[in-house]
């Protein structure tokens, strides 16, 4: 099956993978890369971080290269590769000149299809995992966000830690990757993407080549995300107080999902938002302070981040939650307008980047099934009006909210206050 949009092309493997190329004129390079619908979500407790592991170990050595091997031939054409894992996702991806396409789809293909997961391997690599997971957790603006995740989704899989927990990686066996592998990786939860100097039918071929033994359809089952919400304190010995307030938001298939990325840009995406002006130019409360979205496929939130003093926090938490009461009753044109603008500008700035435009096109083709052209996301961005954007703010401030603190903790007021001043 094939399709094109515009430069980009689109061809449905036999195995149910999909390759989407975005033929880009006047650049010599090709960004490609094989995303998977695989992530943190797809794990059971026992077995938490265990997508994280697999990420590391396919790059320690296959049947037809030495982990030495892999780094070597990329970086010996002058191109770079790297991998993530994330909640709903895992992403291996490299970055080539254009006659290098090749050997960027047959190095990514050759780790995900034919590792060996040496035993040896294998337990060096827990070893880094668990340093990693240590220094996680002696940094407080990474660690506050995991007591946040586990704290708006309790007890299930979209609540634990992308890293897994130390005590469970140590224990995991050659066997268990195998298993999780043979369950998640398949066909039908593969898109490979690439954008640049690059030619549609070329990559289908290497792809198929690459790729065409994977199974085609997943075993892998996930359970609904249930956002909860409830609030966690840990009190620690730090210069600063870490804080997330955050709601349950929309997922990608949510009608007011654009309402809620224009509303996070204007309420505390960049300096001139209500957040930066209000609590940092003119109270000096933080140094910084941000909102951000996270969107799942099944639902989503949308949270405020700020690092304090404790003698800050005092009026600190009650002018957040006025400015979030405030940007339901009272947002403005002009400031819609501005974020939309600077949206939109994003969007279209995203477009000069292989990488961007590479990455793009993958989580377009997992979450939509589709490519989404610029012009129709453009055109989302631009629907929301105020309206939208109070009815948006409305909905959050309905839901429960979840509020992590990580640091000095005695002067942030409590929990249910803070309940009671955003009702």
């Amino acid at each position: 099956m094939s399709g094109d949009m515009d430069g980009i092309k689109i061809t449905e493997l036999a195995n149910g993978a999909r390759v989407v190329t975005d033929k880009m004129a006047s650049v010599e390079s090709v960004s490609l890369g094989a995303w998977l619908n695989v992530g943190t979500r797809h794990e059971v407790a026992a077995e938490n971080g265990v997508a994280h592991l697999l990420e590391h170990m396919v790059f320690k050595g296959t049947k037809r290269r030495s982990a030495l091997q892999i780094a070597e031939e990329i970086e010996a054409v002058g191109g770079h590769m790297n991998a993530y894992t994330a909640r709903e996702q895992t992403a291996y991806y490299a970055k080539v000149l254009k006659e290098d396409v090749s050997l960027g789809v047959d190095v990514i293909s050759d780790i995900l299809v034919n590792s060996t997961f040496d035993e040896q391997e294998l337990t060096r690599e827990r070893s880094v995992i668990i340093q990693e997971i240590g220094q996680a957790a002696d940094t407080p603006d990474d660690i506050i966000f995991d007591y946040f995740q586990e704290t708006a989704y309790p007890e299930q899989a979209m609540g634990r830690p992308v890293l897994g927990l130390s005590e469970i990686v140590q224990g995991m066996s050659r066997d268990g990757i195998m298993a999780f592998i043979n369950e998640n990786y398949a066909g039908d939860s593969l898109v490979f993407s690439a954008a640049g100097a690059v030619e549609h039918d070329a990559v289908v071929a290497e792809v198929e080549r690459g790729f065409g033994t994977l199974g085609a359809k997943t075993a892998a089952k996930t359970e609904r995300a249930e956002y909860k919400g409830g609030e966690i304190r840990v009190e620690k010995d730090l210069e600063q107080l870490h804080l997330l307030l955050g709601f349950e938001g929309t997922g990608f298939h949510d009608p007011d999902f654009y309402a809620q990325q224009v509303l996070s840009m204007l309420f505390g995406g960049g300096m001139s938002s209500r957040l930066f002006q209000e609590v940092r130019e003119k109270r000096g409360l933080v140094y910084s302070v941000y909102s951000f979205s996270a969107a799942y496929n099944d639902g989503g939130m949308f949270s405020v981040y700020a690092g304090t003093g404790e003698k800050e926090s005092v009026e600190l938490m009650p002018v957040v939650c006025d400015e979030l009461l405030d940007v339901a009753a009272n947002v403005t044109e002009e400031e819609v307008e501005r974020a939309r603008t600077q949206l939109r500008s994003g969007l279209l700035m995203s477009r000069e980047s292989t990488s961007n435009r590479c990455e793009q096109l993958a989580q377009h083709m997992l979450v939509y099934g589709r490519p989404v052209s610029v012009e129709e996301l453009v055109e989302k961005v631009d629907a929301v009006d105020t309206a939208s954007i109070r009815r948006v703010a409305e909905r959050l401030l309905k839901s429960t909210p979840t509020l992590a603190a990580l640091g000095p903790t005695g002067s942030l007021e409590s929990y249910d206050k803070i309940c009671a001043r955003l009702n």
